[in-house]
């Protein structure tokens, strides 16, 4: 055990078991798995991507680029978690990844003896050549080698939210600078979120022993907090991390509420996704220790200098007892003193020759690590005079990377600040202000100026006015730093997780990969779970070296979100499942259920699919029931479905005729025209019909699937392209229960449900008037019909559906669904959705003499390009065949099933119980001129092989007679 016997912030009143690949161990409450398996003597924790190379714990935090590991099982089972962010709880289950068939001995091991063919694009120069290995060799062995840790395969359990939030000041970070700068911020009165990724609120201050105000740097902690608590205006947020820096000041971020919990409760999410605009913004996430690259720099033991000092002081972890720091700087010497007040035998290598003496240690100044030893684990330094050091762990502190991310995620570039080793913050996005040890201010005593500074700014910019704080007593500790990224020597690693070393990055410049972006992608450098926090830097600064430029001129790559793996569940929140998407019901959907109605999604409402009578075996003798009794009789059927939209204005005709491939200006009040509209690249985006209610006013239906798509189609025209027009557009679909009543007797039954007169003459084909109806109901009726026969849609209130339903019903009409619906329109050759499916022209549908010659509309350039006009396109046709099935392709009789040869697909079939066989509609290139003629119907994923016959798309009433009669 290396668990001291005093110290740290655990709580040792609450013990907390665990278990690491099977076999049990003991922590704390306030433990990181990380410090718990430090705590229990274990420095082994993982292998590398490539190499399989033995990985310790480096970090304290969320740039831990080797500890990870699969945490829990089944549902919630969590690949590659940073086990220096994953808190302890009682029963934890964690296994190492990566590794077969076991961590101490993983037969992938074998990599490392291929390491000088593995080097930088090895993927690229390996797996060219011959081309025919990539599909059955080389890519079958890439996924298997590929990915860290296994995914969980059963459905999670665990549910999550999305939380919406305003503010006038979001800080980011409640380390010394975040914390002074919420304080300033909130005593002006402002609404304050202060977000810190870490569960427990201080920042560097729980890892180090510093003094504020002449007491321990935690006293001021407790006491900001404790007054922060009380402000009404003040939202905390710990373990939250924000990871990505959005426009108009918005801001993304994860709460990870119930993570720390064996299982969420009942009423309690795992996580919450937010979406957080605020007015002001300071960036305080304070900075990441950085390594130096030399021979053997990743083996269990070598870790970051602030993090042993971490777990020394945090979690009462001591990580050895025979310690080496290797320091570039007077941070690293802090290590050293809190090692030896741990009781640890401490030796200093500092290569700056003017090293200072450090009291109970030795001190080898001028000096460099130039190798390790230990096999699974670190057993000896060895220094560049050939001095071997005996040590079970090597504390490294090669400088600090201000945290900057976040200002850079609008495209804001970091430059390069040679006095401090670092990039700073360059332009931050709008309202955003970088301060503490982000903005390079490393000191306590400049983190505590610098973040009140800014709170009280961004109040005051937010609309705040507020007093500056009386700023308390810190010290400026020693800062000095030596610049130093890498010592020569074969097997020094940049990129921990990917095996990236200095000779793959010098590699890569020697291959004209000079570019950050380039040296990038060529090497992996950066491209693991730590998104270069721990590795970035000295990758570059070894890049600058080898293409003779200096880090400036270099530059960094880009800075994109998230900051840190993002659970999408955090990003859908509760809308999964049968949450997705509300769930829209028509105001006949009680109504339905009442009478034996099946339903089905259509879209994002609930439709009855069909209506189930006594005596009814399955659902196709109800369909053919339903289909035949519109065919002979009357049936009605809920389209309420269908997008309404009113187009109001002086400039309503000129609008539509600008959106319509038809013209609908010339339309009478009280007429119906059925119109198509194309998109912009001349292809069909909808159909409908338009009706004309007034000079200044009509009503555009849509399909279903279609409304809102067209709703933002007529906004963009009106907005974008034809600004200059009085018009107004509003969606009505919720705003009218739509009825279709069809049928030889339709007129027959309407005149038992209205008072107006629904003569021929009264009422043509494709027209329209308001009704009145039974019972004192107020409606309107339209003569449409997309069934082929006799048919109406009335519009009424939707309070007033189910009364309309049930007086239909009595005057002998019943009720049909969708699949009717769908039988009925492929009978008639209606184009439905999959004939509208974004591929298809007005010509081939059949429709292109709508296309207007006399004005202008959307998509009519680009409707006329040569292949939208090629005669050899596939058009609409039908099909007469059994065994037809959506999506089957079609193909010459006797040709090979191979895509040269395919001739279209089905695009809709079904059983037509008036004709009694199977019927389709199927896009089919030079269709029209195959009417007549047999074709192959090839469906491989159903297993059919057959033959249907070509037939014009209308099967019933191809003059029309009854739809007029």
């Amino acid at each position: 055990m290396t668990r001291l016997a005093t110290g740290g912030l655990i709580d040792r009143m609450q013990p907390r078991r665990f278990t690491f690949d099977g076999r049990g161990y003991q922590g704390y409450a306030g433990d990181t798995l990380a410090s718990a398996l430090l705590a229990n003597g274990l420095r082994l924790v993982g292998r590398s991507f490539k190499y399989h190379r033995p990985r310790g714990i480096w970090g304290l935090g969320s740039e831990e680029p080797n500890a990870l590991v699969e945490l829990r099982a089944g549902g919630r089972q969590e690949p590659n978690t940073r086990a220096t962010t994953a808190e302890l709880f009682e029963g934890l289950v964690a296994h190492s990844q990566n590794r077969w068939p076991s961590l101490r001995f993983d037969v992938m091991a074998v990599n490392g003896l291929f390491g000088p063919l593995l080097s930088a694009g090895f993927y690229y120069k390996t797996f060219m050549w011959p081309s025919s290995f990539w599909e059955k060799v080389y890519e079958p062995l890439i996924r298997r080698a590929a990915g860290l840790g296994r995914a969980a395969t059963a459905p999670d359990p665990d549910r999550y939210e999305r939380m919406h939030a305003h503010c006038d000041v979001l800080v980011v970070g409640a380390g010394p600078a975040g914390l002074a700068a919420a304080l300033a911020a909130a005593r002006s009165g402002a609404r304050v979120i202060l977000a810190e990724e870490d569960f427990a609120l201080g920042g560097r201050l729980l890892a180090d022993r510093q003094e504020i105000n002449g007491a321990p740097a935690l006293d001021w902690v407790a006491w900001v907090l404790a007054e922060l608590q009380n402000l009404p205006e003040v939202t905390l947020l710990p373990r939250t991390t924000v990871f990505g820096a959005f426009d108009h000041g918005t801001y993304g971020a994860v709460q990870r509420v119930a993570d720390h919990l064996p299982e969420p409760p009942p009423d309690m999410p795992r996580q919450r996704g937010w979406t957080i605009v605020a007015k002001r913004v300071v960036l305080a996430a304070g900075a990441v220790e950085r390594p130096i690259a030399f021979p053997g720099n990743d083996r269990p033991g070598v870790m970051s200098a602030a993090a042993v000092r971490g777990y020394i002081h945090r979690y009462g972890a001591l990580p050895g007892r025979h310690a080496v720091v290797f320091t570039a700087g007077d941070d690293g010497l802090r290590t050293a003193t809190a090692l030896r007040d741990a009781g640890a035998e401490v030796t200093v290598v500092d290569p700056r020759p003017e090293a200072p003496a450090m009291p109970g240690m030795r001190v080898v100044a001028g000096a460099r690590v130039v190798g390790t030893r230990g096999r699974l684990g670190l057993s000896a330094v060895q220094l560049d005079s050939g001095e071997r050091i005996a040590a079970d762990v090597l504390a490294v502190a090669g400088g600090w990377n201000p945290t900057l991310h976040l200002s850079a995620h609008q495209g804001g570039r970091p430059v390069w600040d040679a006095a401090q080793a670092a990039f700073l913050p360059g332009t931050p996005p709008p309202g955003m202000v970088v301060a503490g040890a982000a903005a390079g201010r490393f000191t306590l005593a400049a983190c505590l100026a610098d973040g009140a500074a800014a709170g009280l700014q961004a109040a005051r910019d937010a609309g705040h006015d507020g007093r500056p704080l009386d700023l308390p007593q810190a010290e400026d500790e020693p800062a000095g730093l030596r610049a130093l990224y890498h010592v020569p020597g074969r097997k020094a690693f940049v990129d921990f997780q990917h095996d990236v070393t200095v000779d793959d990055i010098a590699l890569a410049a020697r291959e004209g990969f000079r570019s950050v972006e380039h040296a990038k992608r060529y090497t992996t450098l950066g491209m693991a779970t730590d998104q270069g926090r721990t590795a970035n830097v000295v990758g570059l600064a070894i890049l600058a070296e080898a293409t003779g430029r200096g880090i400036a001129e270099t530059g960094t790559t880009m800075f994109r979100p998230p900051y840190t793996p993002v659970t999408i569940g955090a990003l859908a929140g509760a809308q999964t499942g049968r949450d997705f998407r509300p769930v829209r019901r028509t105001p006949l959907h009680a109504w339905s259920a009442r009478h034996g109605a099946s339903f089905v999604d259509s879209g994002a409402w609930q439709r009855a699919e069909w209506y189930a009578r006594p005596g009814e075996t399955g659902w196709r003798d109800s369909v053919d029931r339903e289909v035949l009794q519109v065919r002979r009789a009357a049936g009605f059927c809920d389209v309420s479905t269908l997008g309404k939209i009113e187009v109001v204005g002086p400039d309503a005709a000129a609008l539509l005729d600008f959106v319509y491939a038809n013209t609908m200006s010339t339309l009478k009040p009280g007429r119906i025209r059925y119109g198509i509209m194309l998109r912009e690249d001349g292809f069909v985006l909808d159909d409908g019909t338009c009706a004309r209610l007034a000079k200044d006013r009509f009503f555009v239906t849509t399909t279903t699937a279609n409304a809102a798509r067209v709703m933002q189609h007529l906004e963009y025209a009106h907005q974008v392209l034809r600004p200059e027009l009085d018009v107004a557009i509003l969606s009505v679909t919720e705003a009218w229960a739509q009825i279709a009543l069809a049928g030889p007797q339709a007129r027959d039954v309407l005149a038992q449900v209205t008072q107006a007169d629904v003569s021929n003459a009264a009422l043509p084909h494709m027209a329209c008037l308001d009704a009145a109806f039974v019972g004192g109901l107020r409606g309107r009726l339209y003569r449409i019909s997309f069934s082929g026969e006799l048919a109406y849609e009335i519009g009424v209130p939707p309070e007033a559906a189910e009364a309309l339903a049930d007086r239909l019903l009595a005057a002998g009409a019943v009720p049909y669904g969708t699949e009717a619906l769908g039988v009925l329109r492929i009978e008639k050759g209606h184009a439905g959705g999959g004939e509208l499916n974004g591929q298809t022209t007005a010509g081939d549908l059949g429709l292109g003499r709508m296309l207007s010659t006399t004005k202008d509309f959307i998509g009519r350039a680009l409707a006329q390009r040569p292949a939208l006009v090629d005669p050899a396109r596939p058009v609409l046709v039908g099909l007469r065949g059994a065994g037809l099935r959506t999506g089957a392709h079609l193909l010459a009789p006797g040709a090979a099933a191979v895509t040269e040869n395919d001739l279209g697909h089905v695009t809709a079939a079904c059983w037509s119980p008036n004709l009694q066989q199977t019927i389709g509609l199927a896009l089919l290139a030079e269709g029209r001129d195959r009417i007549g003629t047999r074709i192959r119907v090839f469906d491989a994923l159903r297993g059919h092989d057959g033959e249907a016959e070509v037939a014009a798309p209308v099967f019933i009433d191809p003059e029309g007679t009854r739809t007029r009669g």
